[in-house]
């Protein structure tokens, strides 16, 4: 979500409005349990909340400890209530809250009756929206202990709406070999640059005529393009300010649910039972120079965002680029890559319930890649930017393509590459199908069934 040095800022300047005895009272209607969590955050008041979760300590009451040890300033305080946990479940993970947090997760216990309003009354001292996110009365269709709140509040990451867009010519910003997200949409071509997008994670816009979200998890490394409108109704989608297994969570402004990045359908809130999915674009990672040789007609996002930031590349989440190491826990974790190793994501959830990662550099060796997810075949074209782009085969086998423009069958014919589709001089053609790069272990996280190709 948010860079290590901002991120702790911000956690810091809110818990101390946790620590405050007049922010610290729950609600009169929060049932006791809840009052006791909440309760914890407050110098005032603490010990007795404290004997009395000791005296009454069931399994239960694990996430709701740990979710308190997340916010608390005190470290002493901290640790004595990881000693609690510690005493009361046999394990010892000592000071280290994220193998606390997947220890539990490995148990997949059930949540305690009062966890939602637990959740929702915490949360709710940071942004009162959340309080809404998590009532009991919501369908979840994911664990509610496993959405981790990133550091931000609502839109605290500013999604780019409607935003200035310039010609290539005009974007003397950019260097040739910048990292962009490029799309396109009804011949209309359009370039994100991720230096900008790693701020904002998120635009909204119309592009060749279609309302779409380009919702970008830099924690996770994904870019996934998503038609709003679904059954006549455009869905306002923002950013929640939570996670979910390291991924982002977005939001929609009428109703408040949560809904997933990765597949596009909300999972917590009062949309989370409706049958909505969201239909998926084609978005490519790439440079700059070569985006802007196949789309010289590109628009492509200026710099002048309304915003300041310090937009230049590398900038946003340099540490975190920088290592492997995770600002949040996962459940698990596959060491067959590492854990930000670069993968080409592919699901076709109307179609198959597989699921595919082919490694970055597998493909970078191998441009000419022929596989399928269930019954859907496909060939994957990478380019010698090691963009990547997934053309349906309907039984055509590829031999060979120039890495520009022309890809050849082992029939001799030329195939002419386009952003939507591979068309032969005949006419003939081959859809593009939706797939996105992502870090191994986020892609891993959401799908640890995945089949993996590297």
């Amino acid at each position: 979500m948010l860079p290590r040095r901002v991120l702790a800022a911000f956690v810091l300047s809110c818990v101390f409005l946790l620590l405050t005895p007049d922010a610290a009272q729950p609600q009169a209607t929060a049932p006791s349990e809840v009052e006791d969590f909440i309760q914890l955050l407050s110098a005032e008041g603490r010990e007795e909340s404290f004997r009395r979760i000791k005296n009454t300590w069931q399994d239960s009451y694990t996430p709701m400890l740990l979710d308190v040890v997340r916010f608390t300033r005190d470290t002493n305080f901290a640790r004595r209530l990881l000693v609690l946990l510690g005493g009361k479940t046999g394990k010892s993970f000592q000071y280290d809250v994220h193998e606390w947090w997947r220890w539990h997760w490995s148990e997949e216990r059930q949540l305690h009756p009062d966890y939602a309003e637990c959740k929702a009354a915490l949360h709710g001292l940071l942004d009162p929206k959340f309080q809404g996110y998590f009532s009991s009365n919501r369908t979840a269709k994911i664990r509610l202990d496993e959405v981790v709140w990133g550091g931000v509040v609502q839109d605290g990451i500013p999604p780019l709406r409607s935003p200035k867009m310039i010609s290539a010519d005009e974007a003397s910003y950019l260097k040739d070999d910048n990292i962009v997200f490029g799309l396109e949409v009804n011949g209309d071509a359009r370039a994100y640059p991720k230096r900008i997008l790693a701020w904002h994670e998120m635009f909204v816009d119309v592009v060749g005529g279609v309302s779409v979200a380009g919702v970008y998890c830099t924690l996770c490394g994904s870019m996934v393009l998503y038609e709003t409108v679904h059954d006549g109704v455009d869905y306002a989608l923002g950013t929640s300010g939570f996670l979910y297994r390291s991924n982002k969570l977005m939001y929609d402004r009428e109703t408040q649910s949560l809904w997933s990045t990765l597949r596009g359908e909300p999972v917590i809130g009062p949309l989370a039972d409706k049958d909505i999915t969201l239909t998926r674009g084609y978005v490519v990672t790439t440079t700059w120079a070569k985006w802007r040789e196949r789309h010289p007609d590109t628009q492509v996002l200026s710099i002048e965002t309304g915003y300041d930031r310090d937009y230049a590349e590398g900038v946003a989440y340099r540490s975190y680029f920088a290592t492997d190491e995770l600002m949040f826990a996962v459940p698990k974790l596959d060491r067959r890559l590492k854990n930000k190793a670069e993968v080409l994501a592919l699901t076709f959830p109307e179609r198959s319930q597989e699921t595919l990662a082919i490694s970055a550099s597998f493909l970078k060796k191998n441009r000419v890649h022929a596989d399928q997810v269930g019954e859907v075949q496909f060939v994957v074209l990478t380019d010698e930017s090691g963009a990547n782009r997934v053309y349906e085969t309907q039984g055509q086998v590829f031999e060979r393509w120039d890495s520009v423009q022309t890809a050849v069958d082992q029939r001799g014919v030329k195939w002419t590459l386009h952003e939507d589709r591979l068309e032969s001089a005949a006419g003939d053609q081959l859809v593009r199908l939706p797939a996105h790069r992502a870090f191994w272990f986020g892609w891993y996280s959401a799908y640890p069934d995945t089949r993996l190709v590297r």
